[in-house]
């Protein structure tokens, strides 16, 4: 006899963004996997949002209303009143392909006791050409106890993630603090108390470049760094020295790049001599030089359009 089908909350965040969320919701709702309950969570739309979206799908999704309060305190808000076994996220600029939840739902019926399973994801620009692959094999080698790998790139897309609910009772949900880097900070909470697994086929779409509630204006470099180095000092006893110097070197020079294309040189500098407290391989010297010589051009550029006659 076949098992049960779990049933998987689609959890799909949006703020103004009444016509171009259907996109999401149409994947969604093609999903080859019938057994789904479709939230989208309404994060104090002024345009319409919630009239639209019931006009056009009626009782094929529930619609969540609530006030304003960003992207986490939306997904927050859809993991509080799903009714699934499963919680499966979904940005408003994103899609699925059809065999997205099933292939997740098959992978957690064969790993009954992992928390997260992730999907490769396929970026793309806003006309849908894609732009580039994130692999999750060349960040997350094995399966199941990866928080060393997770901790080094942290980076999650929740719309490649689906979770189990008791991953939601342990750790709770999006830290709304971080108006950026919750996924990040999320994915290495939930690294380090449930096995996690990956899915090697680009199941997730993922657009870069629209005002999504995934492109919220914040200061993005120094969220990543706070949670970076929140979430390392308190877990050193679970962490080898070497990889929590490792996360906090990519949080460093990540952000540091960031921070050269605004022009804050100041803060780039301080980020520069904290990643070179944290070098412990040689491929890290290289990488502080490659930020050293993109450092000097950004400089050279700007110095250059202020040049008289220029």
């Amino acid at each position: 006899m076949s098992q049960p089908q779990p049933l998987v909350s689609a959890i799909i965040p949006t703020y103004n963004r009444a016509r171009e969320v259907t996109r999401a919701i149409d994947s969604a709702l093609g999903q080859t996997y019938s057994n789904q309950e479709i939230l989208v969570v309404d994060d104090g739309s002024s345009d319409g949002t919630r009239e639209y979206l019931g006009e056009r799908y009626a009782d094929r999704i529930r619609c969540l209303p609530k006030p304003n309060g960003g992207v986490s305190s939306a997904r927050n808000y859809g993991m509080k009143h799903a009714r699934g076994e499963l919680f499966a996220f979904l940005d408003s600029d994103d899609r699925w392909h059809p065999e997205h939840v099933a292939a997740q739902v098959e992978f957690f019926s064969a790993h009954p006791d992992y928390g997260m399973v992730l999907t490769d994801v396929q970026y793309t620009d806003t006309a849908d050409a894609d732009t580039w692959y994130l692999s999750r094999r060349d960040k997350i080698p094995v399966d199941g106890d990866v928080l060393r790998y997770v901790v080094r790139y942290p980076i999650l897309t929740p719309s490649s993630a689906m979770i189990v609910r008791k991953v939601y009772d342990a750790v709770g949900g999006f830290d709304c603090s971080l108006q950026t880097a919750e996924d990040l900070d999320f994915h290495m909470r939930v690294a380090a108390r449930f096995p996690i697994g990956v899915i090697e086929r680009p199941l997730t779409r993922c657009t870069q470049g629209l005002e999504g509630l995934s492109a919220l204006v914040g200061d993005a470099e120094a969220n990543q760094v706070k949670a970076v180095e929140r979430f390392v000092a308190a877990h050193r006893d679970v962490l080898e020295p070497r990889d929590c110097r490792a996360a906090r070197f990519r949080a460093y020079t990540s952000s540091a790049r960031g921070y050269v294309w605004a022009g804050d040189f100041r803060t780039v500098g301080r980020l520069f001599a904290k990643s070179m407290l944290c070098v412990t391989e040689p491929a890290q010297a290289g990488q502080l030089v490659g930020l050293g010589w993109t450092v000097m051009r950004n400089l050279a550029s700007r110095l250059g359009r202020h040049l008289p006659g220029r």
